[in-house]
């Protein structure tokens, strides 16, 4: 257990909450010490929701200590039973009561026998995964838990529906602009005449499983959350799944090129017409995603050869990092994840694109590669955004971890067409723009936060002589202004001319 004031992904419990959460009318209970609970505070704060946070502690404390925790716990179980009537209620411990070592499964059994709802412990290792495989982990175990429900009970529905339809598998709460992105690929299948017959974990009902291998296939919008249960899907009911980002023009025409290939291979035991999306690619690349001519107009053309740095979750970094390079003509000099476990995959993805890749979560590491570089921009997460600000270099966030203003109430989707506008903004207006750097110099430099005299004017400057100059000029460029104003400031407090 690793213990950070900063954190990529923080501990299993909170992925396992955030599936839990997500589903209508399904209750989680953390067994856990005050402080652990933190999850009801962050979710409220972030997620612009109008529901309250269906999550209760169950506090371990010196009583449970001394006693034990099964009648505390099987308590709790049965009180929010009778207070919620939830479909189902999960159980997770955390990390720290992890430790106590105790048989939460043999609890969850015997609360199961007197409670109306379903009751499940979260099959999770919360010494050897973090927040992002947690969340894969339990909405792959509700999934099966309810699939082999209906096979024992004999109530499965082999039969795939009329006209073609989807799952979209990984939309769930505290997501990275999830709902919007939920709404644009709700457009486009609509655009393409697919039915959606259900989206997990977000706004899907646990009794509602049942019903998801009548889909045609499966959709992957994230590799982070969703690709363990289209495994299962595929491996057991022999269901396709897609797992391609629909982010960017290139990887957009790919995805709708792999969703013909799916539904014209199940037209021919059909009697549905084959589909042909080669048009609609057509017409939404050059029409409606602006990002296609605004890529080879005068304005981004200034961008070409400008370095970059990119860092986040493997989904968004290797589109970002994709996007830069083919679409924009913009130099990525490193890219990274800090999702270590599919590091493979992302190596795989980008090692065409960058001059260096960087696999960490230690952002101590990525601040040294950053100043190191000295990009023109970053597009990371909030941590490289606090990052770039203590080094003045202007920075896009692409992924989680983040702050409320990347909860926006406005459309702002990165998957689709529309994603292709969102991001070709963000990246243009990252940078500093064509003149930008030198009217700030003309007119008082980048920073004016301290005053340095009684006046902004510029004309009143101090002597620098040669030897001074060569000094500050061994300074590295990302630091170099700073110390020249703070140099200056003491000059003229001393009242040095020279």
């Amino acid at each position: 257990m690793k213990l950070a004031y900063w954190m990529y992904a923080g501990p299993a419990h909170i992925g396992t909450l955030r599936v839990a959460t997500s589903f209508k009318n399904v209750h989680a209970i953390m067994h856990a010490p005050l402080g652990d609970d933190y999850f009801n505070v962050m979710r409220s704060m972030l997620e612009r929701e109008r529901d309250f946070t269906a999550a209760t502690a169950s506090i371990v404390d010196r009583h449970v200590l001394a006693r034990g925790s099964q009648e505390r716990v099987v308590d709790n179980i049965l009180r929010k039973d009778k207070e919620e009537h939830p479909d189902l209620i999960i159980l997770t411990p955390t990390c720290t009561s992890s430790i106590l070592q105790e048989d939460l499964q043999n609890f969850v059994n015997r609360a199961s026998r007197i409670s109306d709802s379903d009751v499940i412990f979260a099959d999770v290792d919360h010494y050897q995964v973090n927040e992002i495989q947690a969340a894969d982990r339990t909405l792959k175990q509700v999934v099966q838990y309810y699939l082999d429900r209906c096979h024992r009970q004999e109530k499965w529905d082999q039969f795939l529906t009329d006209a073609p339809s989807v799952n979209i598998i990984g939309i769930f709460t505290l997501g990275f602009h999830n709902q919007h992105d939920c709404r644009e690929l709700r457009r486009l299948l609509r655009d393409l005449d697919i039915e959606i017959n259900q989206i997990i974990p977000e706004g899907g009902s646990v009794e509602d499983l049942q019903n998801l291998p009548k889909a045609w296939f499966n959709l992957i919008p994230y590799r982070e959350v969703g690709l363990m249960t289209a495994v299962y899907l595929n491996k057991e009911y022999g269901m396709p799944y897609i797992s391609i980002a629909p982010m960017g023009a290139v990887d957009m025409a790919e995805w709708i090129r792999q969703i013909q290939k799916n539904v014209n291979t199940l037209t021919l035991s059909s009697s549905n017409k084959r589909v042909d999306y080669e048009p609609y690619i057509d017409g939404q690349t050059r029409f409606v995603s602006q990002a296609a001519w605004f890529s080879r107009s005068i304005d981004c053309q200034n961008l070409t050869g400008k370095e970059t740095v990119v860092f986040g979750d493997t989904t968004h970094a290797a589109s970002i990092t994709k996007i830069l390079v083919r679409e924009m003509g913009i130099r990525v000099s490193c890219a990274g994840t800090y999702c270590k476990h599919d590091a493979e995959w992302f190596k795989e993805q980008i090692q065409d694109f960058c001059d260096e890749i960087l696999i960490t979560d230690d952002h101590a590491e990525v601040g040294d590669m950053i100043a190191h570089i000295e990009p023109s921009a970053i597009f990371g997460t909030q941590m490289e955004r606090h990052i770039g600000k203590r080094l003045d270099i202007p920075c896009g966030v692409i992924s989680a971890p983040v702050h409320i203003q990347n909860f926006p109430l406005g459309y702002r989707p990165f998957l689709g067409y529309e994603g292709t506008n969102q991001i070709a903004d963000l990246i243009y207006n990252s940078f500093a723009l064509g003149m930008e750097d030198h009217l700030l110099d003309i007119f008082g430099g980048h920073d004016t936060k301290e005053i340095i005299s009684k006046s902004l004017s510029t004309d009143i400057g101090l002597i620098w002589n040669p030897e001074s100059r060569l000094e500050l000029n061994k300074i590295p460029r990302f630091a170099r202004e700073k110390v020249e104003r703070n140099t200056e400031k003491f000059a003229r407090q001393k009242g040095i001319e020279t």
